[in-house]
């Protein structure tokens, strides 16, 4: 098995490492940024404050706004995503519900791909409402499908892969189809990261993350960004950000700062081991699919560069879930993935979680799902134990 997929070359990687290891020196010579863990910024005179305020000259004033930690790390974001702009938030959520507030007013609607992020669906199902917001879902897959729902949108959600099941789009033809609609288009892009995907690229307007994931890669760190066009960010600067309260606080900034410079190291790792496990899991007799974007047929299969180390597949009756997930040593019991260690996921104790208001049963995933985010650790060790999970849960 190839470590990389077909036609792929390691040499996509140069751009980002070079852009996240190399900085111009910081104040005093740092080769790291300062925290600027500070609420507020002073001026020398009236004039300096008269003019920020009035917008004339750019200087952090509270750091509910900027704050030069956070900005650095927005600024990387944007480059990396070959955006214009960006915006830091206190989490995933925090800017996806900032995003979509600024864009998609009361009466209006949005259309949001199936296989959505669990928490991202319950916004859209119990807060969206009650801002008389409607919310219609479809196959992302299908672009004709998406086709006959977007007349009239204000905004086109997508993710791809989508969470649990990777399901792909073609997210250049679905821009284009918003586009001719004067349909703004959001991705949720925190599976393939911009080292991956770069879907500004492909036509969408705005890309989001959750950076608690491969961004910050350490499992330490809650937080999110959107980057677009700075037309589209000084949108959700002047609509959202400031009255909603989900800033991004500097030492979180700072975090993911550390985080980045290692992304285009860690992700080949995730790739490589993440492939291996998959390919072992789809010749084992316990196993009936394995839900991974590598041996996906669809044409959105273009726009990766690469593959993250997460996926699901999906077992057989007779294993015992529980006893399975019970079983493992390696693989941990946890929500969240992208940090250096392994973790499971099974749909089984997911379906239980916000009875009414759950993704996985809206969308018919099956109860014998399981996901796995593969981490940095020994592929070989991860593979055993793997293997003596399935052992000891046979029914």
């Amino acid at each position: 098995m190839s470590d990389h997929p077909a036609g792929f070359e390691i040499d996509y990687l140069a751009e980002a490492a070079t852009l996240l290891a190399h900085d111009e020196p910081f104040p005093g010579g740092a080769v790291v940024p300062p925290i600027y863990q500070t609420s507020l910024f002073t001026f020398a005179n009236y004039s300096e404050m008269a003019d920020t305020f009035a917008g004339r000259r750019r200087q952090p004033i509270y750091s509910r706004g900027d704050n030069p930690t956070v900005m650095e790390f927005e600024a990387r974001i944007a480059a990396l995503e070959g955006a214009e702009a960006a915006r830091g938030f206190s989490s995933g959520m925090a800017a996806i519900s900032a995003t979509v507030l600024a864009f998609v007013g009361a009466g209006e609607r949005m259309v949001v791909v199936r296989n959505c992020y669990g928490d991202a669906y319950r916004l859209f199902e119990r807060l969206l409402p009650r801002l008389n917001i409607k919310v219609d879902y479809v196959d992302g897959s299908d672009p004709d499908a998406v086709a006959a729902a977007l007349p009239g949108a204000k905004l086109l959600y997508l993710e791809s892969p989508t969470s649990m099941m990777f399901e792909l789009q073609d997210i250049t033809q679905l821009a284009r189809l918003a586009k001719e609609q004067g349909i703004i288009t959001s991705i949720d892009n925190s599976w393939a990261t911009p080292v991956f995907q770069k879907p500004i690229s492909n036509g969408v307007d705005l890309v989001l993350h959750s950076a608690s994931k491969y961004l910050g890669g350490h499992s330490d760190t809650v937080a999110g960004v959107v980057a677009g066009s700075a037309a589209h960010i000084r949108h959700i600067n002047e609509q959202t950000y400031s009255y909603l309260g989900g800033k991004l606080s500097p030492f979180e900034a700072w975090l993911l700062l550390r985080g980045l410079r290692t992304l285009p190291l860690r992700l080949p790792h995730h790739m490589k081991s993440g492939l291996t496990i998959a390919e072992r899991l789809k010749a084992h007799d316990h196993v009936e699919r394995v839900n991974h974007p590598a041996y996906s047929n669809h044409p959105g299969k273009a726009t990766l560069a690469g593959y993250a180390g997460l996926f699901s597949f999906e077992v057989t009756e007779d294993v015992d879930i529980p006893a399975f997930v019970d079983a493992l040593k390696l693989f941990r019991i946890g929500v969240s993935w992208g940090g250096h260690e392994s973790l499971v996921v099974p749909a089984k104790a997911s379906l239980e979680q916000t009875p009414g208001l759950n993704s996985m049963a809206r969308f018919g995933v099956s109860p014998r799902t399981i996901r796995f985010s593969v981490g940095l650790e020994s592929v070989e060790d991860l593979w055993a134990d793997v293997a003596q999970a399935f052992d000891r849960a046979k029914r």
